[in-house]
Formats: C-alpha cells, sequence, structure tokens
C-alpha cells in the first residue's frame, strides 16, 4: 500500500493571519500534522502545498515534501481542495510513480493522532479502497434545524414526513458531520468525479473534542493553547 499524504496550507488565510505557521505548543502549527503522519508505513511521503515561502520552509524544515510553491490559481478564496490535490497527484505520480491512495491532512486539525490515522488507513485497506472520511456525532441534529422563509418565518430546515422538530433525541437516526480531519480516496475516485466522496464512502468516526478542533479563529487558537496546555502531553 502506498499512500500520498497532502498538506494544503496556503499563505492569505483572512480569518487566522499566517495561522499554519503560528505557534502552538512550541511548534508552528503545521509541524503539528507533519510530525503525526510520520512513521506509518503506508504513507510513502508526507507533501505540502503551499505558495508561501515561509511556509514552505518551515514544512521543509520538519521533514515535509516541499518540490514547488503552489501555483497562483490554486491559492485563491475560489479554490478547492480537490483542486489543490489534483494538482499535487498528478505532479507525483509523473515524478514517482503511482500511488494507492490520496490522503488529506488539513494542518488546521493538529490534535489529530496517529492511531486515528493509522484506524484510517486499515479501514481504507479492508473496504478494497473505498473513500473514507472523517466525520463527528453531531451536537445538533439536522431534523432540529431551522431556517427562514422569504416572508422572514423559521421553517424546518429538512422537510419530511415525519415532525423531526419535535421528536426526542433518542428516537432520531445518528447524524454526523465532516470534522475536517481526515479524507483518505483513491486517485481514480478524484480524478473521475472531483471529489473525496465515492460512490461508497465509510465515516472514521472521532468523538475526542481535541482531535475535531478545527484552528479557523483565533478564538480557536486560543482554546487549542488551553486544551493542549490541560491534555497534550
Amino acid at each position: 500500500m502506498k499512500i500520498l499524504a497532502l498538506i494544503p496550507a496556503r499563505g492569505g488565510s483572512k480569518r487566522l493571519p499566517r495561522k499554519n505557521i503560528l505557534p502552538l505548543g512550541g511548534k508552528p502549527l503545521i509541524v503539528w500534522s507533519i510530525d503525526i503522519a510520520k512513521d506509518i508505513p503506508e504513507i510513502c511521503d508526507i507533501l505540502v502545498s503551499t505558495d508561501d515561502p515561509e511556509i514552505a520552509e518551515t514544512a521543509k524544515e520538519a521533514g515535509a515534501l516541499v518540490p514547488w510553491l503552489r501555483p497562483h490559481e490554486l491559492a485563491t478564496d475560489t479554490a478547492t481542495s480537490v483542486d489543490v490535490a489534483l494538482h499535487a497527484l498528478d505532479w507525483y505520480e509523473n515524478t514517482h510513480g503511482s500511488v494507492d491512495g490520496i490522503l488529506l491532512l488539513q494542518p488546521t486539525s493538529p490534535f489529530r493522532t496517529k492511531q486515528t490515522i493509522v484506524s484510517g488507513i486499515e479501514k481504507y485497506i479492508t473496504s478494497n479502497k473505498k473513500s473514507i472520511i472523517g466525520v463527528s456525532p453531531v451536537h445538533h441534529h439536522p431534523s432540529w434545524m431551522l431556517k427562514l422563509n422569504k416572508d422572514n418565518l423559521l421553517e424546518k430546515f429538512i422537510e419530511d414526513e415525519s415532525n423531526g422538530i419535535n421528536t426526542r433525541s433518542q428516537d432520531l437516526p445518528p447524524a454526523f458531520s465532516i470534522n475536517g480531519s481526515f479524507y483518505l480516496t483513491p486517485p481514480a475516485n478524484i480524478r473521475k468525479n472531483k471529489t473525496f466522496f465515492g460512490k461508497e464512502t465509510f465515516p472514521l468516526i472521532t468523538n475526542n473534542i481535541l482531535e475535531i478542533l478545527d484552528i479557523d479563529t483565533e478564538a480557536d487558537l486560543i482554546m487549542a493553547t488551553c486544551l493542549i496546555q490541560k491534555y497534550v502531553n
């Protein structure tokens, strides 16, 4: 099994400027994701895709592969993770040969564990290379969600025959949200369907509050700093 781990790290973050290299627990944020992906036999390389020279240098010093700076058109607000992944995948396979999977690890999820990555890869192997997506149980079920209609009145977000808004939580089917910490899919799927989801997608379920923390704002970074002081190491 040969899996390419990809860490996308754009330099132009808006809500938390320079977030990918901000210090957290004594090392830059992006280094957490680089370090945790090391020494996993199935991962052939840890490639960081960035348009920023400082991020690139930080990633190289941490031991990641940074063969180029990402083209400008892939570093805009409208460029998607799939666009970035396809660019990296095409370059890597043209240079180093084919891989069995591409694993996206966003750098804003610093507390995912090595065991979580290993478990996701094991599930990928035993499922005969079906897409694996990191998810977590939702705190507020979608059946309880509301939206505003054209008259500015509340109505159910999900229209169904059951009266979900008045249904007890224990009577509702489990619901999950993508937590952003783990995306693994076959190269053929992302090339054909332009998504990390496949025709059949299996969940990698995580409940741990540390692992599902996504650092996107200053408040998230403050929370991460507090959590690291109490729970990490």
